[in-house]
């Protein structure tokens, strides 16, 4: 990467949910769920901070299932809830080279991995009735969030989480 002028920042975007509730999970599922949505995002921070310039910035995305048990897959919960401790931790790390890293949290976002959390519901519009603004967020609103976070604007903001749910999480 030093060959090409340096990597200034990383952004770590991942997630499969697998299984449905503990009785419907199996072990595989588990593994599967954790080595995707976990590990992959340790794995690029263990290799990608070395390579990172000092002063650049991680961005993990996460989801509201980690902060509250949001899906029937057990894996994708407590994988996402894993990214706050990855994110604190990385933050630390790499404080010295003043390296940021924080979280951005999604709610439901009109994505296909949106539209299918909310499909199983009898209604999509009256799923969005429990948001306080009343619908699904956008991908450009997560990225907006994340620019955010990567910019010279965010250079005191580390180890923390920004959730951008429409207010989901707040009811």
């Amino acid at each position: 990467m030093r060959g090409l002028g340096g990597l200034d920042a990383l952004v770590v975007n991942v997630g499969v949910g697998l299984g449905t509730g503990l009785e419907g999970s199996s072990p595989e599922d588990w593994d599967q769920a954790l080595a995707l949505n976990l590990r992959a995002p340790f794995l690029a921070a263990k290799y990608g901070l070395p390579a990172l310039a000092d002063g650049g910035a991680v961005v993990f995305i996460g989801s509201v299932a980690g902060l509250r048990a949001a899906t029937n897959s057990p894996a994708y919960d407590s994988s996402k809830a894993g990214l706050f401790g990855l994110t604190r931790h990385v933050a630390k790390e790499g404080g010295a080279r003043r390296i940021r890293a924080n979280l951005v949290v999604p709610g439901l976002i009109d994505t296909p991995m949106g539209r299918q959390a909310s499909a199983g519901r009898a209604s999509r519009t009256a799923s969005f009735a429990r948001i306080p603004l009343g619908r699904q967020g956008t991908a450009w609103e997560v990225a907006e969030a994340v620019v955010f976070l990567l910019s010279d604007r965010a250079s005191y903001i580390t180890g923390q989480s920004l959730v951008v749910d429409g207010g989901l999480s707040a009811v």
